[in-house]
């Protein structure tokens, strides 16, 4: 199978975790044997998330006030080499020499009427109390959102359109390349109303998980996994109730809310690619990789009214009735 595999941000760095080199290694190094095995019994696609990375880059580069500090496109072009090269090291440390790796530095093209431009959303860089929080939102003109009950700062997340480098994506995967791309949403780039009409920058961070959809669609995928620190997608997050989907389809669970913030985008993006596609997609938890490809393990996303997977047709409806009780 061709199968896309998108890393949260817990499988580098660990909330509360310091946000070094040393710690963000030995994170890749635990991600990299969940996907070695997988790489050699498929075609294997990765991008991950760089939230951390992106804002420690950016404290960085504000530390030093000699020029102006970097735009967030730049720092994330950035951290796509910087966990890519992570990623390329540990997982050739573990699958045979003669397997070839590629990290591409990826554009996406986000419209520039996005209503997400005017409310910001996706958090980025590390974890801060109140008044350090709203110290840097004055220093700085950032803004800030409540994160459980810390503070991060959020930037626009505007949905991601198109991705520039697909064709050198789908030429290194038919020749037998695992590719990590896409990393942090891909690099956010909008056209520039003018004559010229001239490709350049943005300050944003397009949602990992929804750029991740559009490169399994566009490269057609036989499944979108997304890796979380949850088990599974559950009902009733966090209260005594709370009970795991473990299979339903595209429809079923998009009449579902779930968090913005967290587990949101990845039901959202599953949904969109079983719909689109009539293909599975999955959410779960690093460790349980292979049992997910395998449909024992997480949660499995069908599309509606699918009939080519015999007995799970059965088992979604079954869950459909399960979340309607």
């Amino acid at each position: 199978m061709r199968i896309v595999v998108a890393l949260g941000g817990n499988a580098l760095l660990k909330r509360g975790e310091p946000m070094n080199a040393e710690v963000q290694r030995a994170n890749v190094r635990i991600a990299a044997q969940a996907l070695a095995p997988v790489a050699m019994e498929h075609q294997l696609v990765i991008s991950h998330g760089n939230g951390p990375q992106v804002g420690l880059l950016a404290l960085q580069g504000a530390a030093y006030h000699a020029v102006e500090a970097y735009p967030l496109d730049v720092l994330g072009a950035e951290t796509e080499g910087m966990i890519g090269y992570m990623i390329e090291q540990e997982l050739g440390n573990l699958l045979p020499f003669e397997v070839p790796f590629a990290t591409l530095l990826t554009m996406v093209e986000v419209n520039a009427d996005d209503p997400g431009f005017q409310n910001p959303t996706k958090f980025v860089g590390p974890i801060y109390e109140k008044p350090e929080a709203d110290r840097l939102a004055t220093a700085k003109g950032w803004q800030f959102k409540q994160d459980g009950d810390k503070w991060r700062r959020v930037v626009p997340s505007p949905v991601p359109q198109r991705i520039f480098e697909i064709r050198p994506v789908k030429w290194l995967l038919d020749h037998g390349t695992i590719v990590i791309c896409a990393g942090g949403g891909g690099i956010p780039t909008m056209y520039v109303h003018g004559a010229d009409r001239k490709l350049a920058g943005v300050e944003a961070v397009i949602d990992k998980d929804l750029c991740s959809e559009l490169l399994a669609r566009e490269l057609g995928a036989d499944l979108l996994v997304m890796l979380t620190d949850a088990s599974a997608v559950y009902v009733d997050w966090g209260k005594p109730t709370q009970r795991p989907i473990r299979r339903t389809s595209a429809e079923a669970l998009a009449g579902i809310p779930f968090a913005a913030g967290s587990m949101g985008p990845k039901v959202e993006a599953a949904c969109r690619f079983a719909a689109a596609t009539g293909k599975r997609a999955a959410i779960g938890a690093l460790a349980d990789l292979n049992l997910i490809i395998a449909g024992e393990a997480g949660t499995t996303v069908y599309p509606t009214g699918a009939t080519e997977y015999g007995p799970a047709k059965q088992r979604v409806r079954d869950t459909e009735k399960h979340l309607a009780a």
